[in-house]
């Protein structure tokens, strides 16, 4: 979908589309670090954006859905953080080369070539020390998990994920599940592709 397809399903949508709680697996993967400078690609309504300046850190959010942004703004002056947000193309966006504690690549599903690139940007813009989180909706959701998009390549799997971090140090990669809310109260498990790296320290 390009941007201006996700304006429309934001601006369609009453509300948030996701939910105004940060994703479970960022949470596991950031708790615990020391707040610094953080970058949040493809952040939507900015989530998980907000709960990091929650947290302390300092953050700077992208999407290319000025919709999408708009929102996030919202969010972070209803909770009463600060949060610098622009609207840029992940795929075209370049960071400063090591200027970040933390880069969080949450649910963005492109295909590979894509992907790599802003694997690669992500993976420069950390400082030594600094800490990568990449999660999305795992490969083998389709035939084993729910919801998510249903083209397999644009699905992640961990092996490919890990890939594009040379020089990283990879300290997790796997497959988990996420429960999922069902309308008859009940759970079922969508599956996540869970990578969280680390630039060694000069």
């Amino acid at each position: 979908m390009d941007s201006s397809a996700w304006d429309t399903r934001y601006a369609s949508t009453p509300g948030l589309v996701w939910s105004a709680e940060p994703n479970r697996f960022v949470v596991e993967s950031v708790t615990g670090l020391t707040p610094g400078a953080a970058l949040d690609l493809a952040a939507g309504e900015g989530r998980n954006a907000v709960w990091l300046a929650e947290q302390g850190w300092r953050v700077t959010a992208v999407d290319f859905s000025p919709v999408a942004v708009a929102r996030g703004r919202e969010l972070a002056a209803g909770r009463n953080v600060p949060v610098e947000w622009r609207v840029a193309d992940v795929t075209a966006y370049r960071p400063v080369p090591g200027s970040y504690d933390l880069v969080l690549i949450s649910y963005l599903h492109l295909p590979a070539d894509d992907l790599a690139g802003v694997l690669a940007a992500a993976r420069q813009a950390l400082r030594p020390g600094g800490s990568l989180v990449v999660v999305g909706h795992d490969l083998a959701n389709l035939t084993g998990g729910t919801g998510g998009p249903q083209d397999p390549a644009v699905l992640l799997t961990p092996e490919a994920v890990v890939d594009g971090l040379a020089g990283l140090h990879i300290r997790r990669a796997e497959t988990a599940r996420r429960p999922v809310s069902t309308t008859d109260g009940g759970t079922v498990d969508a599956l996540d592709t869970v990578v969280v790296a680390t630039r060694p320290a000069d």
